[in-house]
């Protein structure tokens, strides 16, 4: 396949081309990108049937050029997908023996769909990032993310800002975002909080059970021997790494000092 081709039906009226105002099928290394159009007025004016139609004449032209069992990664942009939606584009993809595995959106609704259905989710500005060499821009944290599932293995969820997870994340689930995490359940797989960079941010489970904790540019390893006791635990950052202290009262007995890039409590802060 082409890895720059775009390929639809031929439109009887045709406009000036623009980028990503159709179904686009793109190589991107050993998986593909799937492209569906933006969702601007100004830029699409075709109902979800046809473009399902022109999903599966894409699929269809390009079949036979990837092998079976191929990942594929959809990007979607600020387009609003329902779950009937999700389940139309993972048959059209099995029919053509595609994976639909990642899911890239800027819409929150959609990440939340995505991640029930059971997707790795990124929700951030993802097609820019992924299709051209732009360097992005420092933006603030946007609003949190809440969902309500069960993150199982080999689903990976992405937020630029706070993600709170009511349910569980097992082992081979991992949760990636800029701001807190907050797991309002059993945590066994991989969180990482600030993942751009902020010491600041701080990992919250019921049950901490993690395969591996990150923070910033820090990353801890969970004891061998499980804990005497099992109760609400926040993971946070000190000057000698990441540590867990019960989250009773954390706010309240601690405080984050930029001097020693990490959390200290607040009467060894201000011992007077």
């Amino acid at each position: 396949m082409n890895p720059e081709s775009t390929t639809s039906p031929p439109n009887p009226n045709p406009s000036p081309p623009k980028p990503y105002s159709q179904v686009h099928i793109k190589r991107a290394g050993k998986k593909l990108l799937l492209i569906l159009p933006d969702t601007e007025p100004k830029d699409v004016n075709k109902d979800w049937v046809e473009l399902l139609q022109d999903l599966k004449y894409c699929l269809n032209h390009h079949k036979g050029t990837w092998t079976p069992g191929t990942a594929v990664h959809l990007l979607v942009e600020n387009r609003l997908l329902d779950s009937r939606q999700f389940h139309h584009i993972g048959e059209a993809l099995e029919s053509a023996e595609l994976k639909l595995t990642r899911v890239f959106t800027s819409r929150r609704q959609t990440a939340i769909t995505a991640a029930t259905a059971g997707y790795s989710v990124e929700q951030e500005a993802p097609k820019r990032e992924l299709l051209f060499t732009e360097q992005p821009t420092p933006t603030n944290l946007t609003e949190p993310l809440h969902l309500k599932t069960t993150v199982r293995s080999g689903v990976a969820i992405r937020h630029p800002g706070t993600i709170i997870i009511q349910g569980d994340v097992n082992p081979g689930g991992e949760i990636i975002a800029d701001g807190d995490i907050i797991i309002w359940g059993c945590l066994r797989g991989i969180a990482h909080a600030g993942a751009k960079g902020n010491p600041e941010c701080c990992i919250m489970a019921l049950r901490m059970q993690p395969t591996q904790l990150r923070i910033a540019d820090a990353v801890a390893r969970p004891p061998s021997e499980n804990p005497d006791m099992i109760g609400p635990e926040v993971a946070y950052i000190t000057s000698e790494g990441i540590r867990l202290k019960s989250a009773l009262n954390f706010s309240k007995t601690h405080i984050f000092t930029p001097r020693e890039k990490g959390w200290t409590e607040k009467l060894a802060a201000n011992p007077g």
